[in-house]
């Protein structure tokens, strides 16, 4: 009979199993070390019950085609085998689940055995009420592969639609979810509300519409989370976790949320929080601007504000905590970040921000801090495709253009600007001055974020070389070209500094000071990566990646001279070298890897980059508690001292601003923004 229930009961699972008819909470623990399958630990994951009889856990388990977990054979009936009796006993005392009173069930012999916190086994009255544990035998997702089979589905109510997604070894994971229904173009989005339908999140929705591929019917989110609570009772809010809404980069050209890149499950699964990755509009039909009165463009900044909208009318369900959001993306989405602090209609949806290399300053990074009117976005970007497209003595150019098919419109590379509309963006930039912003930030860029921005030299001659790239000849004191017996790597090397510095660095920097000075905040977590791990297939130079010096370092020796450059971090951020099936280059990059995104995620918990002592011991996260003894706390800077993070292995050093004389010769030194 108990066989012939089991069978039943994964038959079931053929829509995915309702947590509503499971009425339980259930959280995925695992000793998740960013190493999958290949990790030592693989097998050591369990996933939570509420507390009820043993036969109600016993059942969750098997709907959930599991078991209740077993302990170790042979340990954990005494004390000193606690860890082997009750997997994540430390982090459940620490996150206050369980007490000395607590017990959870498991599998013995017996059928109906209990242990305790220390791992002390009890034969309770089945009848009793404790949590159960069952094993978590699901697959491992990688970027190849998502196993999405019906024992490992699970489907919620959410937005009047019942959702059916699917677990892996790590998280649960909710793809493709419509945000807003497609707007009519060049209008922007609304809410989406179901009306009842079933529908699938086990697959990704379609990016936006980009370089002749894709969809306008393309407003989506992916969310990937630990902790699902039971739908049948008042979520605590204590229980809610935080929650990191990745914007993808890109350019506002390209991209997509489903980037196998940033996926989620490694962040959330060791990060303890929630991850939202989002879709938005680009190019001409996220971005375009009519002088008309009426098309004022920002449509792809209005998508983000209405997924930011979604996600707290809704993330509740997922386990996250409405209340407790970052915003945090990187190039574009840093861009994106910045817009959303300046944008009065994202004003209170989110409490904290990263800005993962944001961009301004000169040249190609302008647009992206200092924002055009719509006159100035029209004579740029509008009237070429207008002229392209024989619209531009239409009757109405915005309905002319509603006729060109999507994949001419999103051929014009240019039509990208963020734009001054008064509505979504009332400045023409972050406002530097005024109150008190009511969120927390950490911003920074990789050492050579701008050395993907220009071209490699075809001469050795500087000057023809600079003016090339769109920059004047600097002084030689301030950027000199250190000789290497590569006269043009030299060149490159040293037009690297001066895009870094023009693009990126100093842009930031003085934004950071800028707020600070101006009491907008009282304290910013500032970094700069001197270790990177290049994303494959850009920019597609090779001084971007550390040389292969020897059968030691086949891969790459970090320790040797390379260039750090625009996207090397985010590997790192996502924990995500193993799942993109990529190799350590030497012994530091796993410990790195794990650093980092202990780093990133303790800051979308709390605000603070600097993981929680007693939360690092509880996790078993000795390699991340290593870095932070040998490299002393995470300083912010704050009014009248500015300070960064050097994120490097083996240690993490505070440092000050860097490149302060060579900013303030590119009249981008801390003072910039004073008086604008």
């Amino acid at each position: 009979m108990h066989l012939v229930g089991v069978t039943l009961a994964l038959a079931s699972l053929a829509a995915g199993e309702s947590l509503k008819r499971l009425d339980t909470s259930l959280t995925i623990w695992t000793n998740n070390d960013l190493q999958g399958a290949a990790s030592p630990d693989a097998d050591k994951a369990v996933i939570l019950t509420d507390a009820g009889p043993y036969q109600d856990a016993s059942d969750v388990c098997a709907k959930l085609g599991e078991q209740l977990w077993r302990p170790t054979p042979g340990k954990g009936h005494c004390k000193r085998d606690a860890a082997a009796a009750l997997p994540f006993a430390e982090y459940l005392k620490y996150d206050g689940t369980a007490d000395a009173s607590s017990k959870f069930w498991v599998s013995s012999a017996s059928n109906s055995s209990a242990v305790d916190i220390a791992g002390r086994f009890d034969n309770v009255s089945p009848g009793s009420h404790a949590r159960g544990l069952c094993t978590n035998t699901a697959p491992f997702s990688t970027q190849s592969s998502q196993d999405t089979s019906d024992k490992w589905q699970i489907s919620l109510d959410v937005n009047g639609q019942t959702i059916t997604g699917f677990r892996d070894r790590l998280s649960f994971r909710f793809l493709g979810i419509r945000y807003a229904p497609q707007p009519q173009r060049f209008t922007y989005s609304t809410l989406f509300k179901g009306s009842g339908e079933e529908v699938s999140g086990l697959s990704y929705g379609s990016q936006c519409m980009q370089r002749g591929s894709g969809s306008e019917d393309c407003l989506f989110l992916n969310v990937w989370t630990p902790y699902l609570p039971n739908p049948n009772s008042a979520s605590k809010k204590k229980d809610l976790k935080a929650v990191g809404v990745w914007i993808h980069g890109g350019a506002f050209t390209g991209g997509t949320a489903n980037d196998a890149t940033f996926d989620g499950a490694n962040i959330v699964s060791r990060g303890d929080m929630v991850m939202v990755a989002i879709n938005y509009r680009l190019l001409a039909l996220g971005f375009l601007a009519l002088k008309d009165g009426k098309t004022n463009g920002n449509y792809g900044l209005a998508d983000q504000i209405t997924a930011l909208d979604w996600i707290r009318a809704n993330i509740h369900k997922f386990g996250g905590d409405k209340d407790r959001i970052t915003v945090f993306g990187q190039s574009a989405g840093a861009a994106s970040v910045r817009a959303l602090i300046a944008s009065p209609k994202a004003a209170g949806k989110f409490s904290g921000a990263i800005m993962l290399s944001n961009l301004g300053g000169i040249n190609y990074g302008t647009t992206y801090s200092e924002y055009y009117t719509i006159e100035e976005q029209v004579a740029v970007a509008a009237k070429p495709i207008l002229a392209a497209t024989n619209c531009t003595d239409a009757p109405s150019q915005v309905e002319c253009l509603r006729a060109v098919p999507a994949s001419t419109l999103t051929s014009f590379g240019d039509a990208r600007y963020l734009v001054v509309d008064g509505t979504y963006l009332t400045t023409r930039s972050l406002p530097l001055t005024g109150a008190p912003l009511p969120i927390k930030l950490m911003m920074g860029t990789t050492r050579d974020d701008g050395a993907p921005f220009i071209s490699f030299p075809t001469t050795t001659n500087q000057s023809a070389y600079l003016t090339s790239q769109g920059f004047a000849v600097p002084s030689p004191q301030l950027f000199p070209i250190t000789p290497t017996g590569n006269a043009t790597l030299n060149l490159y090397t040293s037009a690297s500094r001066l895009a870094t510095d023009g693009i990126f660095r100093c842009i930031d920097q003085a934004t950071a000071s800028s707020l600070l000075t101006h009491a907008r905040l009282d304290e910013i977590y500032y970094y700069e990566f001197d270790r990177t791990y290049q994303t494959k297939g850009w920019p597609g130079t090779d001084v971007c990646d550390p040389p292969a010096t020897d059968s030691q370092h086949p891969h790459g020796d970090p320790s040797k001279p390379y260039l750090k450059c625009h996207s090397g971090e985010l590997y790192y951020v996502f924990g995500n070298l193993h799942r993109q099936g990529l190799p350590m280059r030497d012994g530091g990059d796993l410990g790195f890897e794990q650093f980092v995104l202990d780093s990133f995620a303790a800051f979308v918990r709390t605000g603070d980059p600097n993981p929680e002592k007693g939360w690092l011991r509880a996790r078993g996260y000795k390699g991340t508690e290593g870095v932070v003894g040998r490299s002393g706390r995470w300083e912010p800077s704050v009014k009248g001292r500015n300070t960064m993070r050097v994120l490097d292995w083996p240690r993490a050093v505070q440092s000050g601003f860097r490149e302060g004389e060579q900013c303030g010769s590119l009249g981008l030194g801390l003072g910039y923004f004073e008086g604008k």
